[in-house]
């Protein structure tokens, strides 16, 4: 097992290589953020050992730039930030396990041995349609370069139409996909939603109504005026139902 441990404090740096190498592990010693992305960049690692308080790159980027990376290392953070909302903050950047220091290294062992058994992971894909770019893993939407701010519904619908790549998507496949199993049939959330997601991402309009079908998402170059049409009149194409006329 193959370990880059991160950390700027020579005295514990040196412990945990010590410690690790004394587990029939090879590691490699990176003091910093820029350092460790060197080495990420070069080597094959099965896991990093991460300081989250780092000089020059943080810790937290070093970890969202490793959890972007298809087939990347196991990251777990070993840390003085043991609140509650450092854990959760840590984990949601990326990281697979979470420690706090002082670190009793016979756990430590323990843990990177367990992360080591676990497949390598892969990072959600960003989808792209013309000038839009929905990225799940940090849930940011994006179009001409401008962040589009939208509500997890907005945002779980919006996943799901770039995912048909053009193809049309029912109110009902709508519906088994971004909401739960107790969402009403009948609702009309499927047409707010669609309506407030056109609007939230602004003209040229990008989500087009087929009528009777469902929904599609198209670039910006391919224009309809089914959209255009529904969006002006707030009523995208749906009845009580929520389901496209």
């Amino acid at each position: 097992m193959r370990v880059l441990v991160v950390e700027d404090e020579p005295w514990l740096a040196e412990a945990v290589q010590t410690t690790l190498e004394r587990a029939s592990m090879s590691v490699d010693v990176a003091p910093d953020g820029e350092a460790a992305l060197e080495r990420l960049a070069v080597v094959d690692y099965d896991a990093v050992v991460l300081d989250r308080d780092l000089p020059g790159v943080h810790g937290d980027d070093v970890c969202a730039t490793i959890a972007a990376t298809p087939g990347g290392p196991a990251v777990l953070m070993l840390t003085a930030a043991g609140a509650l909302r450092d854990r959760v903050g840590g984990l949601e950047l990326g990281a697979d396990d979470y420690l706090t220091k002082p670190v009793e290294f016979p756990e430590l062992v323990a843990r990177l041995r367990s992360l080591a058994r676990r497949p390598r992971r892969a990072a959600p894909p960003v989808l792209r349609c013309g000038s839009l770019r929905w990225d799940p893993f940090r849930h940011e939407v994006e179009r001409s370069g401008r962040h589009v701010r939208l509500t997890r519904k907005e945002f779980a619908v919006l996943g799901v139409l770039l995912a048909a790549e053009g193809g049309v998507v029912s109110a009902e496949h709508l519906l088994e996909r971004a909401w739960d199993e107790n969402a009403d049939p009948f609702t009309n959330s499927v047409r707010v939603t669609i309506s407030n997601l056109r609007q939230r991402l602004g003209e040229p309009w990008m989500i087009h109504t087929v009528p009777g079908v469902g929904y599609r998402l198209l670039p910006d170059t391919e224009t309809g005026t089914d959209a255009d049409a529904d969006a002006r009149a707030g009523t995208p194409g749906a009845g009580r139902t929520g389901l496209p006329r």
